[in-house]
C-alpha cells in the first residue's frame, strides 16, 4: 500500500470514530507532514482522495474540514403487511429483473450488485489467476463437503469482529447466501410450516420460502430499528411458526440496522417459543461505521441462530462464495448442503482465503465503505432533485441499496415498463413482499459512484414517476 493510501485510511478511520467530528478543521498539510514524517505531496494526494471521496471539503484560505452527510431524508411510513400467512407470489417480477437488459448503455439500477472495478480488487485477481494456473489435482477434485478448512478459518477470524466465537468445524462454505438460506430453511422446516420474516423482505429469501413449499408471515417493521418485536410476538402466539428469518443489519431492502437491545430481545422470543432464528448477515461487514455491529448470533449461547453470509456483496457475486454457521443445526444443514452441490470449487476458496489472510480483504471494505457511503448521500441528493413531490426515502446504516416510496399514484411496475424504452430498470417493490404489497415503492442501487449518466437515469425515473401520478 501506498504511503498516501496508508494515511488516507488512517484520515478515515479517525473521521468514522468521531476524533474529527463533522464541521471540524483537519491539521494542516504542513503539520500533518511533519507528524506523520511524510512528504508534503503525499499529505496533499490523500486529502485529494478524501475530498473525492466526499469526506472533506476545503474551504479556501482556512485548509480542509469534515464534511457534513447533510440531513436525513423522510423515511417511508412502518410497513403493514398482511397479518397471516401467506404463500409467495411474483416469481416472474424477480425473474424479469435478474435478466433484464443490460447490453450497451443500460443502466440497471435495481440490482444488488457491488463495485468490482477497484484497485484494492487485484490481488484477489492476482490470487484467482495464480490458484487456476496450479496445475495440481485438488483443483481438479472435489473439495471438502463442509468447504476449504482455510477459507473457514479465515471466515471464522473475521466473525469475531460482529462478536461471534466460532471455530472453523462451525461453519459450511455454500454457493452463495442464497445456498446458505436455502439449507437453513430445509433444515429447520417442512413443507407447509410458517416462517415469520421481517417486511419488505429480500426476494431471495421469499422465493426460497415459496420454492420449499412453505407460508411467509410478513411482520410490520420499521425503517430504523427493524421487525417489530411487539406484531412478532402476537404473530407467535397466534400462528405455527417454524422459524424466524431476518437481515437485522444493513437490511436489504430498508437499510436499517437494528438496535442491539433489539436483537437481543429477538433472541429472547425465540428462546421463548423454541424456534430457530436464520439471519442473513451479508450486508453487515459493509456498516459505514466502526465497529461493525454485532450478529444475533453473537448473543446466542445454544446454537438457536443459523448465521448466513457471503463475498457476493463484499467483493463480488460471480465468486459464488458464502457460509452458514448453523449451530444446533449443523449435521442438517451439512446433509441439505450434500445433496444441493455436494461442494464448491476449491480455485475461488483458496483465492479467496489468501485475500484475506494477507488483509486485502479488509483493506478492500475500507475503501469501498467510503465509497458507498459518499454514494448514499449522492443519490439521496439526486432522488430529492428529480423525483416528485411527496417522495420518502430510507436512510441506510450500510451498504448500497436504497427504499423509495412514491405517492401511491405510481405502480412501480408500470414504471419499470416505461424506463425499459429508456435502457433504464429499477427492481419494483412488490417482489419484496410475499403478497405484492410496495406496488408504489422501488429500491435502488448506488454501488458505483453516481455520474452523469446515473443522474441522467434517476431524472428520467422521477419524469416517469410524475407523469404516471399526472395520468391518474
Amino acid at each position: 500500500m501506498k504511503l498516501y493510501e496508508q494515511l488516507q485510511e488512517a484520515l478515515v478511520k479517525r473521521i468514522e470514530q468521531g476524533y474529527y467530528p463533522v464541521g471540524s478543521k483537519l491539521p494542516s498539510i504542513r503539520s500533518l507532514s511533519k507528524e506523520r514524517e511524510v512528504s508534503i505531496s503525499t499529505v496533499q494526494e490523500a486529502y485529494l482522495r478524501l475530498e473525492e471521496n466526499g469526506l472533506v471539503e476545503v474551504r479556501p484560505k482556512s485548509g480542509y474540514y469534515v464534511k457534513s452527510r447533510g440531513e436525513a431524508p423522510e423515511l417511508p411510513e412502518v410497513s403493514r403487511p398482511a397479518q397471516r400467512p401467506l404463500e409467495v407470489s411474483h416469481w416472474e417480477q424477480v425473474y424479469h429483473l435478474l435478466n433484464s437488459a443490460k447490453g450497451s448503455g443500460h443502466i440497471a439500477l435495481g440490482t444488488a450488485s457491488p463495485e468490482i472495478n477497484t484497485p484494492t480488487l487485484k490481488p484477489l485477481l492476482k490470487a484467482l489467476t495464480h490458484s487456476a494456473g496450479l496445475q495440481s489435482e485438488q483443483f481438479l477434485n472435489y473439495s471438502e463437503i463442509q468447504g476449504s478448512e482455510k477459507l473457514r478459518k479465515q471466515i471464522a477470524r473475521l466473525a469475531s469482529d460482529s462478536g461471534c466465537k466460532l471455530h472453523h468445524d462451525d461453519i459450511i462454505i455454500t454457493s452463495g447466501c442464497q445456498e446458505a438460506l436455502v439449507c437453513s430453511l430445509r433444515a429447520t422446516t417442512k413443507p407447509g410450516d410458517v416462517v415469520a420474516t421481517d417486511s419488505p423482505s429480500f426476494y431471495g429469501s421469499t422465493q426460497a420460502i415459496k420454492a420449499l413449499g412453505l407460508k411467509a408471515m410478513e411482520i410490520p417493521t420499521h425503517p430504523e430499528t427493524g421487525i417489530s418485536l411487539e406484531a412478532l410476538e402476537l404473530a407467535l402466539e397466534q400462528w405455527p411458526i417454524a422459524a424466524i428469518q431476518v437481515t437485522p443489519t444493513c437490511n436489504n431492502p430498508l437499510g436499517y440496522t437494528m438496535p442491539e437491545s433489539r436483537k437481543k430481545e429477538l433472541l429472547r422470543l425465540a428462546q421463548q417459543y423454541d424456534i430457530p432464528i436464520i439471519e442473513d448477515d451479508i450486508y453487515g461487514d459493509l456498516f459505514y461505521k466502526s465497529p461493525r455491529p454485532r450478529t444475533i448470533k453473537s448473543f446466542d449461547d445454544e446454537g438457536r441462530v443459523l448465521l448466513c453470509s457471503s463475498f457476493s456483496k463484499t467483493i463480488a457475486y460471480g465468486l459464488r462464495l458464502g457460509w452458514v454457521a448453523p449451530g444446533q443445526c449443523t449435521e442438517r444443514v451439512l446433509h441439505k448442503k450434500f445433496v444441493s452441490t455436494v461442494s464448491n470449487p476449491p480455485v475461488q476458496q483458496e483465492a479467496v482465503a489468501e485475500f484475506i489472510a494477507k488483509g486485502f480483504y479488509e483493506r478492500h471494505l475500507r475503501k469501498v465503505r467510503a465509497q458507498y457511503h459518499h454514494s448514499r448521500d449522492m443519490m439521496i441528493d439526486l432522488v430529492r432533485r428529480y423525483f416528485p413531490e411527496g417522495t420518502r426515502m430510507s436512510y441506510p446504516e450500510g451498504g448500497y441499496l436504497l427504499w423509495v416510496e412514491f405517492p401511491v399514484a405510481v405502480d412501480s411496475i408500470k414504471l419499470n415498463k416505461r424506463l425499459e424504452a429508456k435502457k433504464v430498470s429499477i427492481a419494483p417493490g412488490v417482489i419484496f413482499s410475499a403478497s405484492g404489497k410496495y406496488r408504489n415503492f422501488v429500491r435502488l442501487s448506488f454501488s458505483k459512484k453516481p455520474t452523469e449518466e446515473t443522474e441522467g437515469a434517476l431524472k428520467a425515473i422521477g419524469d416517469e414517476a410524475k407523469k404516471l401520478i399526472a395520468d391518474a
